[in-house]
């Protein structure tokens, strides 16, 4: 018989409506279940892509052992922390702070207020290799809870609150150059000259590295930023980590050479990769990057696009109870594919061996050499050589479409397609693809339409027409990351409205008015035991790096002074912490490094489909230039809207023979000129 679980939307609850344990979701209800009937909640967060929380499942929750020690002893809540981030982000402070660890899934047992006091991640059944068993922990904190026991476990739980609520205040200061360049010198002490990368094994892409040491170079041009970014692009493409038959990149490589992936596919991942390979390739030209990036889109447009427009969260890593099984090929099913010539020019180009580099003897497709180096071996042109890979790689996709799929975890969570929204608006610029525009400004129209509300507010998930949960942070910066570069690629007034719009809301929900910065949850959410703030860049840039970038954008568009005040105010806030280890806040580093730059201004004035107009814009808009800003203002009526968002433009009207652009560097405008020769961009 179903539980609760039943009437969600979410697919990871879904998983668990069928098991024998009673699960509720994270509700009033259950937690004044818990009360009325003096039970602990045993919190079991995770999400439906995660292989250990596949696992715990099979091996526990499935089990009617354990189930009946659950419903008899505990209320069972269930939660999926893509939907519900703050109480992940809450509860696995708690985790860290008493194991010194934390991920998925994430157990943590709490008084029927909610208050933790005890907690891990994942339990095998029975006590094994010194790892204790779900059984004999479930046994022993029910028998502490029911004896009087239950008094030190309470005053333990109300320390582990204090102790959180006083942490994260770190003393204010002043970000600085300083910072820039410990950054970047720790990232150079953690690189892998070999493999690319950062640290040793497991490697995660962690893409915001990769954008600030690019930022680094232009700062630094002789050093190694732009190696390093080179290498680990490079080898990450041609690594395991990046689905060589179809396309796009799994969560991370659990070796140094990016060869054995987990094999889960995240749109997060897929978003800022893409970025990183579209800025690598606006800097340096080399079309590698190039491909890479188009395949990445390639890959989200084909399978993680919605019919609506918005994009899906993941791709499991498993399939048919295995994990990776999709994805992995024998010599002999690569032949039955492809024929014996094909399939071993195949299997010699991307390592499928007899050996097999995987479990049972099978191979994860990967590059070692170059296409050139290839050619060479195979004494082909490395043009037909591509041509022939090519050809390859199609019909084994073809042929793994017939596979049992992992599963697809199609929930629409706002923050990730505002990242994938802006990834694609950079696509659309840097690799001159009005497909990727468009895709961007059907994604965004999805959020408007289903994901905000009659205030602006932004829900944090949809799924089949329902929405789940309030907005957090990163939800409203993410977002607003995406309307601003799709105001850069399309130059469309409605968008930078928006963006406005949105970064005085966000400013209005979530300041920390006493101390700076933003916190995680909006005013008036839900009370949990902290509120929290966010900083650190990890698997995903922090709400308040992206929010702090953004408003240092949105304040040299439009000339606010008030804006760049309030991204200062995030670096004030975070100094004291941040200042210890820079390196591991590298999107709040890229904001730094705008803030701390001359940056430039262009505003173009004339009409959009002019020649000469489109030839401006065109130039504005070309290259890297992370530190750039570009404004359009129709020469008609319809300028006097960017006038009123950006009062300083008021006055720049079409000079000369036509189409003009202002262009200012450091605070000093140049004459306006007519000719994109003319136009003197750094």
């Amino acid at each position: 018989m179903a539980n609760r679980l039943a009437q969600e939307k979410s697919p990871y609850l879904l998983q668990h409506a069928n098991n024998p344990v009673d699960w509720q979701p994270w509700d009033e209800a259950a937690r004044a279940q818990a009360k009325a009937e003096d039970k602990p909640i045993f919190l079991s967060i995770g999400y439906a892509t995660c292989h250990w929380c596949h696992v715990m499942a099979h091996e526990s929750f499935e089990d009617p052992e354990v189930a009946a020690l659950l419903n008899r002893d505990y209320v069972a809540i269930k939660v999926d922390r893509e939907e519900r981030p703050d109480l992940d982000g809450v509860y696995m402070a708690v985790c860290q702070t008493l194991t010194g660890r934390g991920g998925w899934p994430l157990s943590v047992w709490l008084t029927p207020e909610g208050k933790p006091f005890y907690a891990g991640t994942y339990f095998p059944k029975n006590t094994r290799q010194g790892m204790p068993g779900f059984i004999p922990v479930l046994t022993e904190l029910s028998r502490r809870w029911k004896s009087p026991e239950r008094v030190k476990m309470i005053s333990a739980s109300e320390q582990i609150i204090q102790a959180l609520q006083s942490h994260g205040a770190p003393e204010p200061g002043q970000l600085g150059q300083t910072a820039l360049g410990q950054a970047a010198a720790g990232l150079a002490g953690i690189y892998d000259p070999k493999h690319g990368g950062f640290g040793a094994a497991p490697k995660f892409p962690t893409p915001h590295h990769l954008t600030y040491l690019l930022r680094w170079h232009l700062r630094v041009p002789g050093g190694k930023a732009l190696s390093m970014v080179q290498t680990t692009l490079d080898r990450m493409w041609r690594g395991g980590i990046f689905d060589q038959v179809g396309l796009g990149f799994h969560r991370y490589s659990v070796d140094a050479q990016w060869l054995v992936p987990h094999f889960e596919k995240m749109l997060y991942d897929q978003a800022l990769m893409a970025m990183a390979l579209c800025e690598a390739f606006q800097l340096t030209g080399e079309e590698g990057f190039a491909q890479a990036a188009r395949q990445v889109f390639a890959y989200v447009l084909r399978d993680m696009t919605s019919p609506g427009g918005g994009f899906y969260s993941a791709e499991d890593a498993d399939s048919e109870g295995e994990e990776g099984l999709f994805y992995v090929w024998t010599p002999d099913q690569v032949a039955d594919v492809l024929g014996p010539e094909l399939g071993g020019l195949f299997c010699r180009a991307y390592n499928v061996t007899d050996q097999g580099n995987f479990e049972h003897g099978r191979s994860i497709p990967h590059l070692t050499s170059s296409l050139e180096e290839l050619a060479g071996d195979e004494g082909l042109e490395p043009g037909d050589l591509a041509a022939k890979l090519n050809e390859a790689r199609e019909g084994l996709f073809a042929a793994r479409e017939k596979r049992v799929h992992p599963l697809k975890d199609d929930k629409i969570i706002a923050s990730w397609n505002g990242l994938m929204i802006a990834a694609l608006a950079i696509g659309a610029r840097a690799l001159n693809q009005p497909s990727y525009l468009e895709a961007a400004e059907r994604a965004a129209e999805f959020i408007e339409a289903e994901l905000r509300d009659g205030n602006g507010r932004l829900a944090r998930r949809w799924r089949e027409g329902h929405l789940a949960g309030q907005g957090y942070l990163d939800d409203y910066a993410f977002y607003l990351w995406g309307l601003i570069e799709l105001h850069q690629s399309g130059l469309e007034t409605r968008h930078l409205e928006r963006a406005l719009d949105l970064a005085e809301l966000t400013h209005r929900l979530f300041e920390d008015a006493d101390k700076g910065g933003y916190f995680y949850t909006p005013a008036g959410g839900e009370d949990l035991i902290f509120r929290d703030k966010e900083i650190y860049d990890g698997a995903l840039p922090s709400g308040n790096s992206a929010m702090a970038l953004n408003l240092l954008r949105l304040g040299r568009l439009v000339g606010s002074v008030e804006l760049e005040e309030r991204a200062e105010g995030v670096f004030k806030a975070f100094a004291g912490l941040v200042e210890g280890q820079p390196m591991a806040y590298t999107h709040l580093m890229n904001a730094l490094d705008f803030s701390l730059s001359p940056g430039q201004e262009v505003v173009v004035v004339g009409k959009r489909g002019d020649e000469r107009t489109e030839a401006l814009i065109t130039r504005a808009l070309e290259g890297f230039a992370p530190h750039r800003v570009v404004l359009f203002k129709d020469a008609g009526a319809d300028g006097a809207r960017v006038g009123a968002l950006a009062p300083y433009a008021v006055e720049m009207e079409q000079v000369g023979s036509g189409a003009t652009a202002f262009v200012c560097t450091g605070h000093a405008c140049q004459s306006p000129v007519n000719d994109p020769a003319d136009m003197v961009l750094e």
